[in-house]
């Protein structure tokens, strides 16, 4: 692919592991120009694996970190029209992730945004397994303003942990949020949108990424969304909510691990789904 791309990864404390992360996007078949590390003063070898691949880093402090802001310097650095972004523990799936991402967003004039499949890794327990296969299909599709009415706020849904973007058409809409701390991504798409652009989900650009939450990790990641929600009221008035979705997933998670046959995780992931419930409510009410 001739389209020159940044790839921007925030990184904090990545590990070991990371480098397993660095080798297969320094293998991309994309025109990868840079690849720029934003670091918050990491203090094990992320640096280090980061140079050995021959990105380009620049340290900031841990406080200065941002899930907006901190993306909004990286977009404004970049010299490329395609930027793509990713998180540090998602894995690209093969060389090609990237240029199948790209190739997606360069189909339509009108597409300015577009997040790739997460596939759970193999260690991944059941409920972590169902979450990444239900909210990743394996279908692609695009989205425009209008499927609000079908879809609700999930018309705004988009993962910057494999996103690409197209930078004049994000700056245009104001870039990230430098005031938001989570949910910048769903931010981004949802004034896209909103500005007569489309964003795209590309089944066939995968990466490895999923999580195994602990209770209180649930509720704490549905506290912020509900916080999120309560602080940008204007997205649910404008998008709505997505109607029956909680309800449609807890069936069909029951339905999927019946016939993985994880039939003790039935209940357990009951249990997680009410905390997640009464996260969000808090997130809402505070």
């Amino acid at each position: 692919m001739s389209v020159p791309v940044t790839v921007v990864l925030p990184t904090c404390n990545a590990g070991s592991r990371f480098r397993e992360c660095a080798e297969i996007l320094a293998k991309q078949s994309a025109n990868i120009a840079e690849v720029l590390v934003i670091d918050s003063s990491s203090d094990d070898e992320t640096v280090d694996i980061a140079k050995d691949y021959g990105f380009h880093v620049e340290v900031i402090a841990k406080p200065y970190f941002g899930h907006g802001k901190t993306r909004q310097y990286a977009l404004e650095k970049a010299q490329t029209e395609i930027v793509v972004f990713m998180t540090q523990d998602a894995l690209l799936k093969d060389e090609y992730a990237v240029q199948e991402l790209i190739e997606f967003l360069l189909s339509d004039e009108a597409l300015a945004a577009v997040y790739g499949r997460q596939l759970p890794y193999p260690h991944t327990g059941p409920l972590g397994s169902f979450a990444r296969l239900y909210n990743y299909p394996d279908y692609s599709f695009i989205n425009t303003f209008a499927d609000k009415k079908k879809k609700g706020i999930k018309t705004a849904f988009l993962s910057d942990s494999f996103a690409a973007y197209k930078k004049s058409l994000l700056l245009q809409i104001g870039g990230f949020p430098k005031h938001v701390n989570f949910g910048e991504d769903t931010y981004a798409a949802a004034k896209l949108l909103m500005a007569g652009y489309k964003t795209g989900y590309c089944a066939e650009a995968m990466v490895y990424h999923a999580h195994d939450y602990s209770l209180q990790q649930e509720f704490l990641r549905c506290r912020q969304i509900g916080q999120f929600h309560k602080e940008e009221t204007w997205l649910l008035e404008t998008f709505g909510k997505a109607e029956g979705e909680g309800l449609r997933y807890i069936v069909q998670e029951a339905r999927y691990l019946m016939r993985c046959e994880e039939y003790l995780q039935v209940g357990f992931a009951f249990i997680h789904n009410m905390v997640k419930y009464f996260g969000y409510k808090t997130g809402v009410l505070i």
